[in-house]
């Protein structure tokens, strides 16, 4: 079986999280882990950005590059948060281009109760929004359970 090792990136806002539905979803390869159906997955670091503008994205990816991650996935929270990260998409550019390593953004379902609001404010309405959600957005049922 091909076993991949991932990072996880939460937001600094965040960081008291447990990261139970991270955990969750990986497990249940639901969400962004979606991809990694039929494959051995190893948590390699879990840390956060280090707070706006993301002082830990010019270090973390090197220690986990150390302990051999293949993808980093930054966290649904940057997706979520009221607001969510200005600086997500520049996060996945800049450590995939210092680092080599694939940048996921998102990792458990948007839960149902924030896509109604965000909806609602129209927050994901650009293209670059609707790419950076992508892999977070379920259908409303597992949106739901992740409320």
């Amino acid at each position: 079986m091909e076993k991949v090792k991932i990072g996880i990136i939460i937001c600094d806002r965040y960081k008291t999280c447990a990261g139970g539905k991270c955990l969750r979803s990986l497990k249940n390869r639901e969400g962004a882990f979606d991809v990694y159906k039929g494959k051995e997955v190893e948590l390699v670091g879990y840390t956060t950005c280090g707070g706006c503008p993301g002082g830990n994205i010019e270090y973390v990816p090197e220690e986990m590059k150390k302990n051999g991650v293949d993808v980093i996935h930054l966290a649904t929270g940057m997706v979520v948060g009221y607001p969510p990260c200005p600086y997500v998409g520049y996060f996945k550019k800049f450590i995939e281009e210092k680092y080599g390593i694939k940048v996921v953004v998102g990792t458990h379902p948007i839960p149902q109760k924030y896509y109604t609001t965000h909806m609602a404010l129209g927050t994901w309405n650009s293209d670059e929004w609707k790419e950076l959600m992508a892999p977070t957005l379920t259908g409303e049922k597992t949106r739901l359970e992740y409320d």
